[in-house]
């Protein structure tokens, strides 16, 4: 897949006659409260525009881009498209626009929402994404401190230990590939 993601947010900004494009890149799951409190924060912008990438669990990515009330295909798909290029998945992009009184017309809005997205990732500490699972993995009595051994050195995370009448059951979350090798 070779995709990248982000852990935390990043800014960037875009003036463009005397119009101004604040761009939010943020994680996925994040993406609708960090929406909530722009839009709470910056009550006088005039369009909120956000576009975003996220990996289903059947590895289709599903990707919007959204004109909140710009021209059609001026604002969301150019942004969206920057996020693409990038290779961003599990991210989002929410771009506040404060209108400066003259009109950019299509070519203008694109290059102003796409232009602050690019600053905002040229901005962020992008790193390699990972799919991580969980899997349920058993061990007897016997085998159990052996088993913890494993996952502990496979660098995994015990999510929850159910011990039965004849041993632990384990559910486990890491990588998808290191899970694979347990």
């Amino acid at each position: 897949m070779g995709y990248l993601t982000i852990d935390q947010e990043a800014y960037g900004v875009l003036e463009d006659r005397k119009s101004r494009f604040l761009a939010h890149l943020v994680p996925y799951a994040q993406f609708d409260d960090r929406l909530d409190a722009l839009r709470k924060e910056h009550r006088k912008a005039n369009h909120f525009v956000t576009a975003h990438r996220h990996l289903l669990d059947d590895g289709r990515v599903e990707e919007s881009g959204k004109d909140d009330g710009e021209p059609s295909g001026t604002s969301g798909m150019p942004t969206l498209k920057v996020l693409q290029g990038a290779k961003l998945i599990e991210a989002a992009v929410i771009v506040v626009r404060y209108f400066g009184g003259i009109k950019l017309g299509g070519g203008g809005l694109a290059r102003g929402y796409s232009g602050a997205a690019s600053d905002a990732i040229a901005r962020a500490a992008l790193i390699p994404f990972v799919k991580t699972a969980r899997k349920n993995v058993e061990a007897t009595f016997a085998e159990g401190s052996e088993l913890e051994r494993r996952v502990s050195c496979l660098s995994l995370t015990v999510v929850s230990r159910e011990y039965t009448a004849t041993g632990v059951i384990l559910l486990v979350e890491g990588p998808e590939e290191t899970l694979k090798a347990l």
